[in-house]
C-alpha cells in the first residue's frame, strides 16, 4: 500500500508543473512579473547597445582603412586627437622586409559651418594622397581625382545633422560651398561612413588641401602611418620587427590593425566615464529586475504557504518545494525576455534611424542578456525561498 502511494506521488511530481500552475492561476500578478522583467531587459539591452554603438561608431574609419600595420604618435589619445610624428618614420619602415608601402594620413577635428543651416558643428577632416587609395570605400576611391582640385572636399552623407538639402544638391551634380576656419571650401562629392562620438561627420580631401586648412601643421609631421605588407608576411611578426627597429625613436607606436582598433576602444572604455556609465546602467537594470521578481515571488510564496506546508507534511522535502519556486523563476525569465528583446530591437531601429549610430541586435548580446535575466530571476528566487525552507506544517493549522 505504501509503495503504491509513493508511486502515485512520483507520478504526481512528473505530471504536474506546479510552478506554471501557480503563476497562471494569478494572471494579473503573472503579467506584472513578465512586464517587469521585460522592462529590466530593455534597460540592460539599451545600455549595452549604446556602449557597443559607441565602440563601433568610433572604429568604423579604422576598419575601412587599407593597411596591415599602423604608426601613431606616442601622444595619441584617439582618432580625433592623434598628435603628430615625423614622416621620416615611414621611410624607415620601408627598410623592413615585407613592407610593401607606407603612406601618410592627416586627421584633425575642426569646427565648420553646416552648409544648410549655417550653424557651427564639429567635423573630422581627413587628408590623403589622392594618387593612392587608402580606404576600402568605393565612394571615396571613385572620387579621388576630385580631391586634387584646390579646396575641394567630399562629405559623409551619414553625418549627424540637418544636411538633406545639401546632400540632394550634391547628388544632382551641384557643388556646395561653406566655411571652415574662415576658409571657403567646396563640397563636390559624397561618401558613406557615419557619425561618431568624436565628430558629427567627416570630410575627406587631398593632403595638400588639408595642409592649407591646417596651416599650422607641417607636411613633415603626419598623424597616421598606413603600412601595407607584401603577400605572405605575418602582420604581427613584421610589427614586432618594426617596434625593435623604431624603438629608439620614442615618438611612434607600432600597431597591427586589430591593436589599432582595440586602442580606440580602450580609450573610451578606460579613459572616459562613458564605459563606467553604461555598465552602471546595466547593473541598475539588473537590480530593478531582481527587486520586481522578488516582490512577485515573495507574494506568491506567502499566498501558498499552507500548500507548501501540506506538501512537507506529506513527506516532500525542501528540495522539491524549492524546485517549484525555481521553476517559476525560469518560466518568468524566458517569458519576460521575449517581449524585452522584441521591444529593444524596435528601439534599436528607432535610435539607429535618428542618430545613424550602428545600433543592432546581435545574437551574442541577446544570449548575454538572456543569461543575465536567468541569473537575475534565480537570485530573486533564492531570496524568496527562505520562507519555504522555514515553513513548519505544525504552525500552518
Amino acid at each position: 500500500m505504501i509503495g503504491l502511494i509513493n508511486q502515485q506521488i512520483q507520478q504526481l511530481r512528473r505530471r504536474m508543473p506546479l510552478g506554471w500552475l501557480q503563476l497562471s492561476h494569478q494572471k494579473g500578478r503573472f503579467l506584472v512579473a513578465v512586464a517587469g522583467i521585460a522592462f529590466a531587459d530593455v534597460l540592460m539591452f539599451m545600455q549595452q547597445g549604446f556602449q557597443n554603438a559607441l565602440f563601433d561608431s568610433n572604429t568604423r574609419l579604422h576598419r575601412s582603412m587599407q593597411a596591415d600595420i599602423f604608426l601613431i604618435s606616442t601622444q595619441a589619445r584617439n582618432l580625433g586627437y592623434l598628435s603628430t610624428f615625423p614622416r621620416l618614420r615611414l621611410f624607415q619602415a620601408m627598410d623592413i622586409p615585407g613592407v610593401k608601402s607606407a603612406d601618410a594620413m592627416y586627421l584633425g577635428a575642426i569646427t565648420w559651418k553646416n552648409p544648410q543651416t549655417r550653424r557651427q558643428t564639429g567635423i573630422l577632416v581627413i587628408g590623403i594622397n589622392p594618387d593612392k587609395p587608402v580606404f576600402d570605400l568605393p565612394d571615396v576611391n571613385r572620387q579621388l581625382n576630385i580631391l586634387k582640385l584646390p579646396d575641394t572636399f567630399i562629405f559623409d552623407r551619414n553625418a549627424l545633422g540637418n544636411y538633406a538639402e545639401t546632400i540632394a544638391q550634391i547628388d544632382q551634380g551641384k557643388s556646395v560651398t561653406t566655411e571652415v576656419e574662415r576658409r571657403t571650401i567646396t563640397i563636390s562629392g559624397l561618401f558613406k561612413v557615419g557619425s561618431s562620438f568624436i565628430a558629427d561627420g567627416s570630410l575627406i580631401t587631398s593632403d595638400q588641401n588639408y595642409l592649407r586648412l591646417f596651416y599650422g601643421q607641417q607636411a613633415s609631421n603626419i598623424n597616421l602611418g598606413l603600412i601595407q605588407l607584401q603577400p605572405g608576411y605575418d602582420p604581427q611578426q613584421v610589427s614586432n620587427t618594426l617596434k625593435s627597429y623604431l624603438g629608439s625613436s620614442h615618438d611612434v607606436k607600432v600597431l597591427t590593425k586589430e591593436e589599432f582598433i582595440q586602442s580606440e576602444i580602450n580609450y573610451w572604455q578606460q579613459n572616459t566615464a562613458i564605459g563606467f556609465i553604461f555598465n552602471l546602467g546595466t547593473a541598475m537594470g539588473f537590480m530593478v529586475g531582481v527587486i520586481i521578481v522578488y516582490q512577485v515571488l515573495s507574494t506568491d510564496v506567502n499566498a501558498h504557504m499552507k500548500e507548501y506546508a501540506t506538501f512537507k507534511a506529506m513527506g516532500y522535502r525542501n528540495a522539491y518545494l524549492l524546485g517549484i519556486v525555481f521553476e517559476e523563476t525560469i518560466i518568468m525569465a524566458v517569458l519576460g525576455f521575449l517581449p524585452g528583446v522584441a521591444i529593444s530591437t524596435g528601439l534599436y531601429a528607432l535610435t539607429r534611424n535618428a542618430t545613424n549610430l550602428p545600433l543592432f541586435m546581435t545574437i551574442a548580446r541577446a544570449i548575454q542578456i538572456q543569461i543575465l535575466t536567468i541569473i537575475m530571476c534565480m537570485i530573486s528566487g533564492a531570496i524568496a525561498t527562505r520562507k519555504v525552507q522555514s515553513a513548519d506544517p505544525a504552525d500552518m493549522f
